[in-house]
């Protein structure tokens, strides 16, 4: 536990009051710009700003925060939250994802997440910028189910799971990316020194990741494949190693980092391997989660190769590769 402190140690800064979530000094980070202006001017604006942070004490009339929602209010209408960039006006029908305005499929204390992060208060959203076939959560990711919560309402759902022992607020899903327009408006309204958690299959198109910047404070990803084959014929998505590889850099450059891998049946060499071999060449200081919990869902059935459970060799190959690669599992 010591290392993983060290690792992240802004994260448990945030926890023992020593430090700010970003998302709160990211209120106080002064900026100027009319609703009138052209998209690409404000994200001039806003790539100068992130470039020369400057806090000021006061809240400022207008935020970096204000200009994030901006921004990401006008993707939401020409959507391109994911690099699937279906393009389409969510305030007028469903993207590739499958969903409108959000939906929390559920929120609650989480236990169940890694040792540093529970109790976490995890705030499920449906849907998902993925069509993994063997998706364990595949009721809300696949499906538009839950309630739209305002986000005065979210604030106070917030404020009573943090009472309660939450160590962080955890945005997930399905995934949390096409709904970040809502959570940015819900951390408006916010004021709690929480951290803020991103737990995302990390599709995210280079806008997600510059309007996540400064906000977010502890990104747990997920990576999947070790390779665009396998990524596309069980999650249907393409590009997948440039797009997550890239994104895994930015994350980790712009926060703390705790990386998930689940090993699935018969993709050790395919897949676990050679993202073991990816993280110990990029991503040196990254804690990594090596999970052993796969089990045939969904339509995972109909596929060969992923039809069992994972074996308890098939994990400590892995885990036992990583420790030889020096990788610091949690």
């Amino acid at each position: 536990m010591g290392e993983i402190r060290i690792l992240l140690s802004k994260y448990f800064d945030i926890l023992d009051e020593n430090r700010t979530a970003k998302y709160l000094q990211c209120k106080h980070i002064p900026v100027s710009f009319k609703i009138t202006d052209s998209t690409d001017n404000l994200w001039k604006i806003h790539n100068s700003i992130t470039k020369n942070i400057k806090l000021v004490d006061i809240e400022p009339k207008q935020s970096l925060l204000d200009l994030k929602i901006e921004l990401s209010s006008r993707i939401f209408k020409n959507c391109c939250f994911c690099e699937r960039r279906c393009r389409v006006d969510r305030t007028k029908k469903p993207g590739n994802c499958g969903i409108k305005q959000p939906h929390v499929a559920s929120e609650f204390l989480h236990l169940g997440e890694e040792r540093v992060l529970v109790p976490s208060h995890t705030i499920f959203f449906s849907g998902c910028t993925f069509n993994c076939i063997f998706c364990q959560n595949w009721d809300i990711s696949q499906v538009d189910s839950g309630l739209y919560i305002k986000p005065n309402r979210m604030v106070e759902i917030i404020q009573k799971r943090k009472i309660k022992g939450a160590r962080n607020v955890n945005w997930v899903g399905g995934d949390p990316t096409p709904n970040l327009p809502y959570i940015l408006k819900v951390l408006k309204l916010c004021n709690e020194n929480i951290p803020q958690v991103w737990n995302s299959n990390m599709y995210c198109s280079n806008e997600t990741m510059s309007l996540l910047s400064n906000v977010i404070d502890l990104y747990l990803t997920d990576f999947k494949y070790g390779n665009n084959k396998c990524a596309k014929r069980l999650s249907n998505v393409n590009s997948y190693l440039e797009i997550v590889k890239r994104n895994h850099k930015i994350a980790h450059e712009n926060g703390e980092m705790i990386m998930r891998h689940l090993v699935m049946p018969n993709h050790v060499n395919c897949c676990s391997k050679p993202i073991m071999d990816w993280i110990a060449d990029n991503l040196s200081n990254a804690v990594v989660n090596i999970m052993s919990q796969y089990r045939p869902e969904y339509k995972a059935y109909e596929y060969q190769d992923i039809q069992r459970s994972v074996s308890i060799d098939e994990f400590l190959e892995v885990k036992d590769y990583a420790d030889e690669l020096k990788i610091h599992l949690v």
